[in-house]
């Protein structure tokens, strides 16, 4: 067993959040500024890189509650539904539509299609990344017993 840096430890604590913020910000202000859920996506990855790197993969296991493939899947869905939604009401496929909603205390709120599209690839490259992290860093006896379990 490796011994844990406690210097990086720290500045992972330290860092993490606000480089998660930092994400959803790039995936919200993607629309209309750099940004995106492609990027957002990236970010949020690197912040979970930087806990994979301190405490490997359980760590980051610990960080989330749901599977990698299960934030995959659901991006994919998210994507893929955003994408063909407009088809079903004979308009072209990724047409998108805004929705402005006067919220009491926060005023004019601007949601559109594209968000949602961006929320999906947000997911799916998260999801894609946490997959690579379980590959290389997940014990494959533990995966194998994973499975028998879930099996029976």
């Amino acid at each position: 067993m490796t011994r844990r840096s406690l210097i990086l430890d720290t500045t992972v604590r330290l860092v993490f959040d606000g480089v998660l913020v930092l994400s959803v910000y790039l995936l919200f202000a993607g629309h209309n500024q750099p940004g995106g859920g492609f990027v957002g996506g990236l970010v949020a990855a690197a912040a979970l890189a930087l806990r994979y790197i301190a405490g490997g993969f359980d760590e980051v296991r610990s960080t989330l509650r749901f599977r990698p493939w299960t934030l995959l899947s659901a991006g994919l869905l998210l994507a893929v539904g955003t994408a063909l939604v407009p088809v079903v009401f004979g308009l072209a496929a990724l047409d998108h539509d805004a929705l402005e909603v006067n919220v009491a205390l926060l005023g004019k709120v601007k949601a559109t299609s594209a968000t949602v599209f961006d929320t999906g690839v947000y997911l799916v490259v998260v999801g894609f990344v946490l997959m690579i992290f379980e590959g290389l860093g997940d014990d494959p006896d533990d995966a194998r017993r994973d499975v028998r379990e879930e099996a029976s």
